[in-house]
């Protein structure tokens, strides 16, 4: 086990929704602030090599966990297929021959459930990732962070690199992106119903069928499962994280309705995509190193709509 607060720890991305927790919970398990160190897009633009290495230089980490990404819903991935693909796999490319220039301890990928082919059997083995070919809308995206993968597994064999791989599935929580033109289905459907209420419509449209079924990782446990791993976790296969449930799209557009109080129509736009059509993670993997999920769904959903009624005002007069 490598004792973190060693260690100075570069989170790629760390000023995003996955990165700020990850950084809390380095607080929390004894690094020190000043140990933990974030490199800022301003600064340092990763699609681009030379400066990544001029990153390396000035920041000098031991441990790169790497969560920066160009990332968005079943819409942005349909309209930025050609910027996700390179974004992504610059990025990553140019971080981890870095990692292996400089003789970096650890190199911790965080990956995408979007690398899954589409047709996975439930529940997803890390062992079924390359049995096909990932489900069309996200295909760019996640076949460039599965890239990765190779890169690290490669860089393991010829240059003794120890990079480590974690495929979270859909993160949800507080903080999350709800751009309606780029957020993932639980903040838009969160969104979608708050504001309904809010304005009292009597319909709401929803994309899809809603027979398509997804897990979700409330993003506390998220970072939990990221700083478990850069602790305890060496290995060259791929890691799943998640909560190891099941939910259609249509149970989980039920809830966040009923939890927001709405009590109108619910119409399923079906010339619109589903996106993969089940997604279930085999977790058995990320128990081995100790991580489990903590939080329950509901009660994550509940505090995830609370956080965005508190950041907009919508108070219980208005529900």
């Amino acid at each position: 086990m490598i004792d973190l607060a060693q260690e100075r720890i570069v989170v790629t991305g760390g000023g995003g929704f996955l990165g700020r927790r990850v950084r809390a919970e380095l607080l929390r398990g004894g690094v020190p602030a000043e140990r933990i160190l974030v490199p800022r897009r301003a600064n340092f633009d990763l699609t681009r090599e030379d400066e990544v290495r001029r990153m390396y230089v000035a920041l000098r980490p031991t441990i790169v966990i790497h969560l920066a990404a160009q990332v968005g819903g079943i819409g942005a991935n349909r309209e930025n297929p050609g910027l996700f693909f390179y974004a992504n796999m610059a990025m990553g490319l140019h971080m981890i021959e870095y990692a292996r220039r400089t003789g970096l301890k650890k190199f911790v990928q965080v990956g995408t459930i979007c690398a899954y082919p589409k047709f996975t059997p439930v529940p997803f083995k890390e062992a079924d990732l390359w049995n096909g070919f990932p489900e069309e809308t996200n295909a760019p995206y996640g076949i460039a962070k599965k890239a990765l993968l190779v890169m690290l597994q490669a860089y393991r064999a010829q240059y003794g690199l120890n990079g480590v791989y974690l495929l979270p599935v859909n993160l949800y929580g507080p903080g999350d992106n709800f751009d309606p033109s780029s957020s993932h289905v639980i903040p838009a459907l969160i969104r979608k119903f708050t504001e309904a209420v809010a304005r009292g419509d009597g319909e709401v449209v929803v994309w899809g069928t809603g027979r398509a079924s997804r897990e979700f990782l409330y993003v506390d446990d998220a970072a939990r499962a990221v700083v478990l791993a850069t602790q305890c976790y060496d290995g060259p296969e791929p890691v799943n994280v998640g909560a190891g449930f099941e939910i259609s799209i249509r149970e989980l557009t039920e809830k966040i309705a009923a939890l927001a109080g709405y009590r109108g129509n619910v119409v399923w736009d079906a010339d619109k995509p589903d996106g993969q059509p089940r997604r279930c993670l085999d977790t058995s993997r990320a128990r081995e190193f100790g991580f489990e999920a903590a939080t329950p769904f509901d009660e994550g959903l509940r505090l995830t709509m609370q956080w965005w009624r508190e950041q907009n005002q919508l108070g219980a007069s208005e529900r």
